[in-house]
């Protein structure tokens, strides 16, 4: 056992020295700032947008009196409820359509209409598509109430008397927390795990796996590059992080506030990391059990696309089951080896229990071991015979060492 570490420990520092030392890692560190980047632009040109979009109009078909005093209604409504509670008011002429039919004011581009209010305060008729007219019957009916009497709407001075945080609020953003965390997760885990195919296939490719393979266990081979890729994704997390925290500082204003999870922010920290390396071991040896079958970068992607597919599926399932704490289909998400970093890192942010995430990491340990079992299997059956001639003829053709696949 004790050469089977020191060797992983050879090939691991070798690996990370490699990565981190190449002119590329400087480009994945800079990966994640691309999607941020146009993250950001595509907010503030949405946000442009929803200040440039038209304000609802109204039009107004009443006689002169009706109409001055729906415009008072709407201006004491507004100053109590707010500018973006009612739709703004367009007094409509006579001569610009037909009075008898306010659809015909409808057809007219400028102004561009919403709905008609027509008839009287006594007997208001709303002119409209079938959306609109729901849209705006209530606040219509609120505003001609209004209207109607005589006396000005006087709303009482409320006092306030402020808390820091309600148990609704911190429920709320306790969810806000879960949900924030299990997809940085995600992210983080699909981003980085899959760096270990494109590792594993570029030896394959020029036969340094096999030389490595002939000096030392297999095991070490396997543990040194999935430790390796490990900690260069612990290296990158700690840049990125040291970079969000400092947009954090200076743009901090901008951002959503995240309660604190139940069980802290240190011990839910500590748990996230616990729960990325969990997650990462599983879905990299999943992937290096995979690359061990693909002798070409064609097979790893037919490959590695269902994996994908199905871990995108896991990922959706948690994401699921993160508002129903303690129901069945959280517990099952909880204990599925794959599903599970996720949704206890969940359920971290909500509930303070703590023996379950000791129970969790030791099933997604044991987890990662039996498929880092498997891909040491199938890297012997299959890639340790992609050197000898005598040993791949066609009686014993199959496809991904798997399948048998007919004689020539």
């Amino acid at each position: 056992m004790k050469e089977v570490i020191r060797a992983a420990w050879v090939i691991g520092r070798r690996d990370f020295t490699a990565i981190i030392f190449s002119k590329a890692f400087i480009f994945f560190l800079l990966g994640p700032l691309f999607p941020l980047l146009i993250g950001f632009a595509a907010g503030g040109l949405g946000k442009q947008i929803a200040q440039e979009r038209d304000v609802p109009v109204i039009g107004v078909l009443m006689d002169d009196v009706d109409s001055a005093k729906l415009q008072d209604a709407r201006a004491e409504l507004t100053a109590i409820m707010g500018e973006g509670r009612f739709a703004e008011f367009y007094i409509l002429d006579v001569n610009q359509g037909n009075p008898q039919d306010p659809k015909s004011y409808l057809a007219n581009k400028q102004p561009s209409l919403s709905a008609i209010l027509s008839g009287s305060l006594d007997a208001p008729i709303l002119t409209g598509t079938t959306a609109q007219a729901e849209r705006w019957k209530g606040s219509m009916g609120l505003i001609t109430a209004q209207a109607m009497n005589s006396q000005r709407l006087a709303a009482p001075q409320i006092s306030m008397n402020l808390v820091q945080q309600s148990a609704g609020d911190a429920k709320e953003l306790r969810l806000l927390t879960a949900q924030a965390a299990q997809t940085l997760l995600f992210m983080l885990t699909m981003l980085l795990a899959g760096m270990v195919l494109s590792n594993l296939v570029e030896e394959k490719s020029n036969k340094i796996i096999e030389i490595l393979a002939a000096s030392i266990p297999i095991d070490s081979v396997f543990l040194g590059k999935l430790f390796a890729m490990l900690a260069m994704a612990a290296l990158g997390i700690i840049v990125w992080a040291s970079v969000a925290i400092a947009g954090m500082e200076i743009f901090g204003n901008g951002l959503p506030a995240f309660s604190a999870p139940a069980v802290g922010w240190p011990l839910f920290i500590t748990l996230g990391i616990i729960y990325f390396a969990m997650a990462y071991l599983m879905l990299g040896s999943l992937f290096l059990g995979i690359g061990s079958m693909a002798a070409t970068v064609r097979e790893v992607q037919t490959l590695s696309m269902p994996a994908t597919m199905m871990q995108l599926l896991f990922f959706f399932l948690a994401m699921y089951s993160v508002t129903k704490i303690n129901q069945p289909i959280e517990q099952f998400a909880s204990i599925f080896p794959f599903t599970s970093p996720f949704a206890m890192l969940a359920r971290a942010a909500q509930d303070e229990t703590l023996w379950h995430h000791g129970v969790a990491i030791f099933g997604q340990a044991m987890f990662a071991i039996l498929v880092l079992r498997i891909g040491v299997v199938l890297f012997r059956r299959n890639v340790m015979k992609s050197g000898s001639g005598k040993k791949l003829d066609d009686e014993r053709r199959k496809l991904f060492g798997l399948i048998p696949l007919p004689q020539r």
